[in-house]
């Protein structure tokens, strides 16, 4: 806890700092906030004095400030408006192989561990074929030029020492493996190759690459990626919503810790689940 003379101190010191980073005068602060100059001029000088809310809230306001900040009750300068906007962003999710946004904050984790729950079958996973049957319908014309910066993209996110986590619902590989929901009208030759393609993997590739399984009828899980511990993102579909403040990551970090010890396949029994769907497909 601060003393009423420690905190009109500090206010002192930061309303000081603050007119100076502004360029702004006693003169100018008194017109912004409607009051005589003296008034500003005794918050400059006494070592006692505190404004009221109105006038505190009125000085951050022409300041570009924080109330809170002035009156030290946050270490942040930042209005919260603008800290929120910072910390919360949305971006376009275009419905597109891995975008701009998306490879940008996997650049930036580079090194970090990734931590992925997708939407449907991992990209990092897909087979060209599958990729082609997915994605061909929005991306028309430009289908081969996007496919290979998207395997231009791939190839770079493997090698960036990134550790990659992902989970999946265990009905996902189900559907895959019997063509049904999602899935329905995708050939069995290419289920087939990306089914392989997928054992190939999540064996060559452990422990750098893990997959865990759950069951959706006892936890469940949006798409989310957390990218190290800088950034977590949820995908609304149209949209994603990136969260930066380091509390909102740790706690989607939680959550994802908690589907994989809630898993049912762990990422040394992922290869053997997906020979058993293997073996049964196209029978």
């Amino acid at each position: 806890m601060i003393d009423k003379r420690d905190r009109a101190i500090l206010f002192r010191t930061r309303l000081a700092d603050a007119m100076a980073d502004r360029g702004l005068s006693q003169a100018d602060l008194a017109r912004a906030t409607r009051v005589d100059r003296s008034t500003i001029s005794q918050l400059l000088q006494s070592d006692k004095r505190l404004p009221n809310a109105q006038l505190a809230a009125d000085c951050a306001s022409a300041l570009g400030v924080s109330a809170d900040w002035l009156l030290g009750l946050s270490g942040r300068p930042e209005p919260l408006a603008d800290l929120l906007a910072t910390q919360l962003t949305e971006t376009e999710a275009p419905r597109a192989l891995i975008d701009e946004a998306i490879f940008d904050w996997h650049r930036e984790a580079a090194g970090y561990k990734i931590r992925h729950v997708p939407a449907t079958l991992p990209d990092m996973l897909k087979t060209r074929r599958m990729v082609q049957w997915e994605y061909a319908p929005q991306l028309g014309r430009t289908a081969d030029q996007a496919i290979g910066a998207f395997e231009d993209r791939l190839a770079w996110m493997r090698g960036a020492r990134s550790d990659y986590e992902m989970a999946l619902p265990l009905h996902e590989v189900q559907a895959f493996a019997s063509g049904s929901g999602y899935y329905a009208g995708l050939p069995i030759d290419i289920r087939l190759d990306q089914m392989d393609r997928m054992i190939e993997l999540t064996e060559t590739l452990y422990p750098s690459l893990r997959l865990y399984l759950f069951d959706a009828r006892r936890v469940f899980s949006a798409p989310i990626t957390v990218f190290g511990p800088m950034l977590a993102v949820l995908y609304l579909g149209r949209h994603y919503l990136a969260f930066r403040d380091s509390a909102r990551v740790e706690s989607f970090g939680r959550h994802f810790d908690w589907l994989v010890r809630e898993a049912d396949l762990g990422a040394r029994d992922v290869p053997g689940h997906l020979r058993s769907l293997r073996s049964r497909m196209g029978q």
